[in-house]
């Protein structure tokens, strides 16, 4: 049989109201567009904040037409849906008018995953809203990298002799891979600037264990179009982290760019489904988890990893770094660095003060 693929895509189509949610008939419609293909094996439709997510099974491969295909007719459809209804922002990641047969350049954001099915073969699929892709070089490291964070890198034989990491330069549209744990220093002096790298890939030998989106909207569009708002998949167990380990770096909320305008660095709250509607401030940003056992293809779950009290107290932490962070309201760190706000909406500000500034003496 055919590998499997997992993609997780995902595209803001409209609001309701503003930033704050998807409306349930737009995932009713994305549902129905879904059950009618016949090029499926499985699929689950959700949201996180404004984002509609679609996440499908099938042996089409990775980059496969006819599967990001199907994901833009849903989109488009669901976006008719969106301006009959009088949706914020409706179809806003929707970057260009038609479908040329690849999602890239596109605005949609997407994670693959291909690979051979194991006797038992857990997911967790990481969502988020109000955020940019490099939200995850934190996590992924913990996950992969830190034995403070992932006790099988020290004591399980089938994880000591660690991992790779693919990492993406969004802005220069360039990739670098190391071996962790011996290239561990070389590769935390770039994941650390979490607005160009962005982990992309990790890999086990040849094996293919986390893939994330790393499509950037503002590279895309030149302009400020909302925030990524990324997805992630992570394969668990049998020689890979533990389904506890890959949920544990949330358990410390970290800060993220992006909140309101997509111009503030935020805490990043883990949340249960039912809490992913960011309303304070455009945010806090949220994360949601949903757990898997794929067997065959199907989709057996999913099981909402975060609807637990034991993360109570990383969403009582993320309140109070909020807290902080909006008494310093326009000024840094809680507004992004000036680099990073060159593809908001202060650029249209600062031009009407570019014929005031003089020189000084």
């Amino acid at each position: 049989m055919a590998k499997i693929t997992v993609s997780v895509i995902k595209a803001d189509v409209g609001g309701c109201p503003g930033h704050v949610k998807v409306h349930p008939d737009l995932i009713e419609r994305a549902e129905k567009r879904l059950g009618e293909s016949e090029i499926l094996e499985d699929f689950w439709v959700t949201n996180c904040g404004d984002d509609l997510e679609l996440i499908m099974t099938h042996r089409e491969g990775e980059n496969s037409s006819s599967i990001h295909g199907l994901a833009w007719d849903t989109f488009e459809d669901c976006t008719s849906l969106a301006e009959k209804m009088g949706l914020y922002g409706a179809g806003q990641d929707l970057l260009t008018d038609t479908f040329s047969g690849n999602i890239k350049g596109t605005g949609l954001g997407i994670a693959e995953i291909e690979f051979e099915e194991r006797e038992s073969d857990p997911l967790v699929i990481f969502m988020a809203d109000k955020t940019e892709p490099g939200a995850w070089n934190l996590p992924l490291y913990k996950i992969f990298a830190d034995p403070f964070n992932t006790a099988g890198l020290v004591i399980s034989p089938s994880m000591n002799e660690g991992f790779t990491f693919e990492i993406h330069d969004v802005k220069e549209a360039r990739r670098v891979k190391f071996s962790v744990p011996e290239e561990i220093y070389d590769m935390l002096a770039i994941l650390g600037t979490i607005g160009r790298y962005c982990v992309k890939r990790i890999w086990k030998d040849e094996v293919k264990v986390s893939v994330s989106s790393t499509e950037r909207l503002n590279q895309i569009a030149g302009k400020y179009v909302g925030k990524d708002d990324p997805v992630c998949i992570v394969r668990a167990q049998h020689g890979f982290p533990a389904v506890g380990e890959i949920l544990e770096p949330f358990s410390n909320p970290h800060l993220v760019g992006g909140w309101m305008r997509g111009s503030h660095n935020a805490p990043l709250m883990p949340v249960s489904f039912e809490d992913a509607n960011p309303t304070r401030f455009d945010g806090p940003p949220r994360v949601i988890a949903a757990g898997f056992q794929l067997t065959e293809g199907e989709l057996i779950g999913p099981h909402d990893l975060f609807d637990d009290p034991a993360f109570d107290p990383a969403r009582e932490k993320a309140n109070q770094m909020a807290d902080y962070l909006r008494r310093n309201g326009p000024f840094e760190p809680h507004r992004l660095p000036s680099e990073e706000m060159e593809y908001t909406t202060l650029p249209k500000v600062q031009e009407k003060l570019k014929d005031r500034w003089e020189p000084v003496e």
